[in-house]
């Protein structure tokens, strides 16, 4: 049974977490937060995204806050992420993470950025990191022809572990990864729980990119993962501490590659103390928020109000 509206916005906290970084071309994360019977829940999806698309990230809260999470312990290996900053900032950035942190992810093809400025951030992470697994992120920004140029550009730099989402469509990610040899990764494309059976219908990837929310929890992400023949990469959505809790058992019980889990230095501050990162490592357990700084964080009354009739407005979809 699902819970009702009442019984979820009497349990939630809704709160703004400042980004130490600019991702996504967001400086603030908004979250709602669910303190259920089975554990903390986050609700989250991005603003732009409609209650037809959200209602997934409503559910995944659900399972987390109402019914549990499945049982998972032990580690995860996890991928440092390094935003779409200039080639002099990566140090800075890296230095956010230990050297037993071994695989990372780069941002590249950002709005009003270059090519040269891609690889000019690509060949300083692998200066600065020569050992690392390198992976790059277009977040969907090229077309066939520029995804293939960008690739040979980068892979006279370093050899990657993949390319995540060089193109918008899967067709054009298909065609991609026939015409080049680095391994492709689908993650935009793979956003609800059909998706994923498109990418492996049509061979348009090595590798997807899952993330809890947006496929409505870890038991339906962990069911995809069994029946894809694809690898598979757990991400985060920009997830806060609680969140991370989710994407954390995901990537125990999926066998995922490094997980892209190890986003919490990317904000200022978050609701709970950021996990200990230990040879590259992220231990699986539940998240208790703290107080203070739930009240810290606190959003704003009106953004709040906002929040509530989001959680209104996916309810049906859901349901239905």
């Amino acid at each position: 049974m699902l819970p009702t509206a009442e019984e979820i916005l009497e349990r939630a906290h809704v709160v703004a977490l400042p980004m130490a970084v600019r991702f996504r071309g967001i400086t603030t994360r908004e979250a709602l937060l669910i303190d259920g019977p089975a554990g903390w829940g986050e609700f989250a999806p991005f603003t732009e995204y409609g209650p037809k698309e959200s209602a997934a990230w409503l559910r995944a809260g659900i399972e987390a806050a109402f019914e549990g999470l499945p049982e998972a312990t032990g580690t995860v290996e996890v991928n440092g992420t390094v935003p779409a900053v200039p080639a002099e900032q990566v140090e800075a950035v890296l230095a956010r993470y230990p050297q037993g942190v071994s695989t990372f992810k780069i941002k590249v093809a950002e709005p009003g950025q270059s090519l040269a400025d891609d690889t000019a951030r690509l060949s300083r992470v692998h200066a600065l990191r020569p050992d690392a697994r390198l992976r790059v992120d277009a977040n969907r920004a090229w077309s066939v022809d520029e995804a293939c140029a960008a690739i040979a550009a980068f892979a006279r730099i370093a050899e990657l572990e993949y390319v995540e989402q060089p193109c918008g469509s899967v067709e054009e990610l298909a065609e991609v990864r026939r015409r080049v040899r680095t391994p492709i990764a689908a993650d935009e494309s793979i956003r609800r729980a059909s998706d994923p059976y498109r990418v492996a219908e049509l061979a348009a990837a090595d590798v997807a990119v899952c993330k809890v929310a947006p496929l409505g929890g870890v038991r339906p992400l962990a069911r995809i993962s069994r029946e894809l023949g694809l690898d598979i990469t757990v991400a985060s959505a920009l997830d806060t501490a609680v969140g991370m809790d989710a994407g954390l058992v995901a990537a125990k019980l999926t066998g995922s590659r490094a997980a892209g889990l190890a986003t919490q230095n990317l904000f200022v501050e978050d609701v709970a103390e950021p996990r200990p990162l230990v040879d590259g490592r992220l231990t699986v357990r539940r998240t208790t928020p703290d107080p203070e700084r739930l009240h810290g964080l606190r959003a704003a009354p009106e953004r709040e109000t906002w929040w509530f009739q989001r959680v209104r407005a996916c309810l049906p979809y859901i349901r239905g």
